[in-house]
């Protein structure tokens, strides 16, 4: 399939083999730029993996093709400068240092000075905690700095990783809100479990299991198809089999 002439991102027969296992199978999609595209599919199937074959952080064979420039082959900080952010899954804050010293960390633009202003602005309690070590906030609190570092720098587009894994539904409603945000700047691809996150935010989709491309299209359309969703995301319809660590989203 030839891809759209806008596709920011676009991956062509992507293969990732880590130890014994062939994670990616030939991984093939576009994602649009100005829009936000939900990677979905069971836990094991190569989500993460996918990113980090963006990233360059994990060997990958194919292509990996951003605004037509090929990524394989570049170190992970020259795909970086090109405008790539991460929040990664876990978060993976700096424990020991303080919201602040994270987020100064993070800085690689001249425009990140002036941005702080706005990060702070839609986290407020970061702010009033910028002097507290990230080791010792709560889950949801790191999760906002994991964000605030990756909307410091004006990326053409942020990967996103289970940004409401083990949050409180209050909590996923704040992310949620600072990712339509961050999604009115920027190119999203975003892994989600919970489809109430992935269904609110995105307006495309691709569904991956064991490793291959099993759907792309609207998310709307994945909302609608009950065989779709039960078959690959252990779900019924909009109905989420969510664990009690992926609760719904609900409005501040």
């Amino acid at each position: 399939m030839t891809p759209p002439d806008d596709a920011l991102l676009v991956l062509r027969d992507v293969h990732v083999t880590r130890g014994e296992a062939h994670v990616l199978q030939g991984v093939s999609f576009t994602v649009r730029p100005n829009r936000v595209t939900a990677l979905l599919g069971r836990n094991g199937v190569g989500k993460t993996t996918t990113m980090l074959s963006v990233l360059g952080l994990v060997p990958a064979t194919g292509s990996v093709l951003m605004d037509g420039a090929e990524l394989l082959g570049r170190p992970t900080h020259r795909r970086v400068r090109q405008g790539i952010g991460y929040v990664p899954e876990d978060r993976e804050v700096f424990a020991e240092l303080t919201v602040e010293e994270n987020l100064e960390l993070a800085a690689r633009t001249p425009e990140a000075a002036q941005r702080r202003a706005s990060v702070y602005d839609l986290f407020p309690d970061l702010l009033r905690r910028a002097r507290q070590r990230a080791g010792s906030l709560s889950g949801g609190q790191q999760q906002m700095v994991a964000i605030a570092r990756a909307m410091l720098n004006p990326n053409r587009l942020l990967l996103v990783d289970e940004p409401s894994k083990g949050l409180a539904p209050i909590v996923v409603g704040h992310v949620v809100e600072a990712l339509e945000r961050a999604a009115q700047e920027t190119t999203v691809l975003l892994v989600d479990q919970n489809i109430r996150v992935a269904e609110r935010l995105a307006t495309d989709a691709v569904i991956l299991d064991h490793g291959t491309v099993v759907f792309a299209g609207p998310m709307a359309d994945v909302v609608a198809d009950e065989e779709l969703t039960r078959t690959y995301l252990g779900v019924a319809g909009a109905v989420a089999e969510t664990p009690a660590d992926q609760p719904e989203v609900t409005s501040r």
